[in-house]
């Protein structure tokens, strides 16, 4: 049947990584497609990922990557049965992006640049002919006697509708609104009748109060561990690698503590988070140790020995709060000053005051229900043939390449079963 001017059997709604599959996924099909999004270009959000460098996916299994979603693990079991970390690297090795495993099965492209992996993605999504509108934002569904019709969208030369008979909704959360993603998925999920989980920042850095964390900013550890305490109670805890910052604290660990971090402080608890720099060994053998190395080096000063177990920024700081001398010969630190020192590099305190919410969140936690979407289609159960993938539903992983993956398989999917019955 010949299409009409402004007429489409699938409308995509957002041009991020969720966006681009599920319109290279439905056109692969013989849909033709139309993806409307709102920034002048795509994919703003995936260029920022990885500090730039796009953690593409994660390599491992489908029982791990269960294990690393937050919550509706079981959600995903369709979508990531129709469209795995293998499909996705093939795609983009297929689009001359060669890509590397890195610590932790990261996968990450050889070239360490975002902008390939979009690239890629868009060479191969134009093979398909799909046609994007860009500066065009979707105000409203076009819903006629309970039917799905298209979307009426605005542009910087007005108003215009788009017909089609299947809308997929790929406009990702309210994380980073610079990149486009300011919850207008929601408004238009509202509209055909959907709840929304209520919509909450994570993944993100956590601002500590006084200076402490400022003095040691730009200083990287790997594998301690973090302990969230709050009100005095332990709440949660983390093995992994954090990043001091001028505000407080970044990196991976944080990051998938920050959730209950947030949590609590809603609450008004009085929230910490307590560091164990060298988590291997209890306070015992740590002391053995340090007395050990003092025994054999008693001319040494006191601040060179420190420095063999914990970097020179922190144990420069650490000598600070304990008021210790850290130029003092070693035969002439006390058992009371090993204690202090001990005591902050097995139990290093500091304060939470807040976080930088959406601006700064990878992620957005929340969003439209998945008690209401088809896990086996990503349809819409309250509207026919309207259709929903990435981060707008209410699915979240951990960092490492988890919720993108998230992002292809339910772009992938939804694209599939939206291209169904196209005459």
């Amino acid at each position: 049947m010949k299409k009409e001017l402004n007429q489409y059997d699938v409308i995509v709604i957002g041009a991020g990584a969720s966006g681009i599959i599920a319109a290279g996924s439905a056109a692969s099909k013989g849909a033709k497609v139309m993806v409307v999004e709102k920034m002048h270009k795509p994919g703003r959000k995936l260029l920022i990922t990885g500090r730039g460098r796009c953690n593409i996916t994660h390599q491992a299994d489908i029982p791990f990557f269960y294990e690393n979603i937050t919550n509706n693990p079981r959600f995903l079991k369709h979508a990531f049965n129709s469209f795995f970390v293998d499909d996705i690297l093939k795609i983009l090795h297929d689009q001359g992006v060669p890509t590397t495993l890195e610590r932790g099965n990261h996968v990450f492209p050889v070239s360490n640049q975002a902008m390939d992996v979009l690239k890629a993605l868009m060479s191969w999504v134009r093979r398909f002919d799909v046609e994007f509108i860009y500066d065009c934002k979707v105000k409203e569904l076009i819903i006629e006697e309970g039917a799905l019709r298209g979307v009426a969208a605005e542009t910087p030369k007005g108003k215009v509708n788009f017909l089609a008979s299947k809308v997929i909704i790929c406009t990702g959360g309210k994380s980073y609104p610079e990149t486009g993603s300011s919850g207008d998925g929601y408004m238009l999920a509202k509209q055909a009748g959907h709840s929304i989980v209520e919509p909450k920042p994570a993944l993100l850095p956590l601002i500590t109060r006084g200076d402490t964390a400022g003095k040691m900013q730009g200083l990287g550890l790997s594998s301690v561990k973090v302990v969230v305490w709050a009100d005095g109670k332990k709440i949660a805890e983390r093995l992994g690698d954090v990043m001091f910052a001028h505000y407080g604290f970044s990196g991976p660990a944080i990051y998938y503590l920050s959730r209950f971090v947030i949590e609590k402080l809603s609450e008004g608890c009085k929230v910490e988070l307590s560091i164990d720099l060298i988590p291997e060994q209890d306070e015992k053998t740590l002391d053995k140790r340090l007395l050990q190395e003092i025994d054999n080096h008693g001319k040494m000063q006191f601040d060179n020995i420190l420095k063999r177990f914990i970097p020179s920024g922190l144990a420069e700081v650490i000598l600070e709060l304990t008021k210790i001398d850290g130029e003092k010969i070693c035969n002439k630190v006390s058992a009371q000053e090993r204690k202090q020192v001990l005591k902050l590099i097995k139990d290093f305190r500091f304060e939470v005051s807040g976080h930088h919410g959406f601006k700064q969140a990878i992620i957005t936690a929340g969003g439209v229900s998945t008690t209401e979407i088809s896990s086996k289609t990503m349809e819409s159960k309250i509207l026919k043939n309207l259709f929903f993938a990435g981060e707008v539903i209410d699915i979240d992983a951990n960092t490492g390449g988890f919720n993108l993956q998230l992002a292809y398989s339910t772009g992938w999917l939804a694209g599939q079963s939206a291209s169904n019955d196209i005459l």
